[in-house]
């Protein structure tokens, strides 16, 4: 009788989804980074849509090590966007080799999408440089360019994103793409499910919750870092949503058992959702609110804690289920839930 009512609920529900650090000051000829236009997020949404190296580099103003830019030595045609926000920042003929072991600019696109900041940190006199939309750190613009500008835009790698010349027509809508950490149990079945769902662009496993920093997966084991086991989600909002995300999340474990999914337990395996603002907060809520109305039978006990830290879980933990598909958990456990999962959401799955 509860799957019956879930799967009537779920139908209801699911509906076509068509370089360093610094404390700069401005100058006097500087854009005032109070525009309207400049995306605000809390530290926790910026943690939990960025990688911690991204983190690190765009909010922090860290600088990664030199010559280890997945960007230094692209040679593509096509344009350089600001990792955290999209804002199209630089095109493949502004870019010069420098030798100084970051990617190199002679100029940015028109328009004020970079502003530059005085950096006197470390003893020295530069000028910072930082996107105008979300205030991400760049890196510094030298005056010792080779070209007609005399200009060199000196950009870490990680705070750009590279879109092939093939692909901008594709990439033309902005803001499009969101964030979610989950913990439903083991993260290797959580993950399996959602790299199905369309409208999914990435699903790392790691941990979040705890109380101690970079834990390993036996810490974690342990049941005395209050981590849980999570998977961060990366999305298109324009072809699903966090509604979505969140319903599938609850036809494919049980939310009712406390720090339990089948024979795992301890508080690392409790189900969690992780919100980054209030707005993820409410749609949870409200769902929650609707499922104990209308499909459980025992009440919901999971339980909604503020995002603050996603750490990745080691690189044998990722994209587990696909490698290791024979083995008697991956058979016996996740197998059946995507199998439930592809029933429940045929329509919604991508395309082989």
């Amino acid at each position: 009788m509860f799957y019956i009512k879930l799967n009537l609920m779920l139908l209801l529900f699911t509906v076509a989804l068509i370089s360093c650090s610094q404390t700069p000051t401005l100058k006097n000829n500087e854009q005032n980074l109070n525009d309207s236009n400049m995306i605000h997020k809390t530290d926790a949404e910026w943690k939990a849509q960025l990688s911690n190296e991204q983190y690190y580099v765009l909010r922090e103003k860290g600088t990664e090590r030199p010559f280890t830019g997945a960007l230094l030595m692209n040679k593509e045609k096509g344009v350089y966007k600001c990792a955290g926000c999209g804002a199209e920042l630089f095109t493949d003929n502004m870019k010069f080799d420098s030798h100084c072991g970051w990617p190199s600019f002679d100029k940015e696109i028109a328009g004020g999408k970079i502003t530059q900041t005085t950096d006197r940190s470390h003893g020295m006199v530069r000028t910072e440089i930082t996107c105008t939309k979300c205030g991400g750190h760049l890196g510094h613009i030298f005056d010792d360019g080779p070209t007609e500008t005399g200009k060199r835009y000196c950009v870490n790698s990680i705070s750009l994103e590279f879109v092939p010349a093939n692909k901008i027509s594709e990439s033309n809508v902005t803001n499009t793409i969101d964030s979610i950490v989950l913990g439903g149990g083991c993260f290797w079945c959580t993950e399996a499910i959602y790299e199905m769902l369309d409208g999914v662009i990435s699903v790392e496993s790691g941990y979040s919750g705890g109380n101690i920093k970079k834990p390993s997966y036996r810490d974690v084991c342990t049941g005395n870092t209050n981590h849980a086991e999570v998977v961060k989600i990366v999305f298109d909002n324009t072809k699903t949503n966090l509604d979505e995300i969140f319903k599938v999340f609850f036809a494919t474990h049980n939310p009712t058992t406390l720090n339990q999914q089948g024979a795992d337990r301890g508080s690392q395996y409790r189900s969690v959702i992780f919100y980054a603002n209030e707005k993820q907060k409410e749609i949870a809520t409200s769902l929650i609110s609707e499922l104990n109305k209308n499909v459980y039978d025992n009440k919901i006990v999971t339980t909604l804690e503020p995002f603050s830290q996603f750490y990745k879980a080691e690189d044998y933990h990722q994209n587990y289920y696909s490698s290791n598909t024979e083995k008697p958990y991956c058979k016996s456990v996740i197998t059946p839930k995507i199998e439930k999962f592809e029933k429940l959401f045929k329509d919604r799955l991508k395309k082989k």
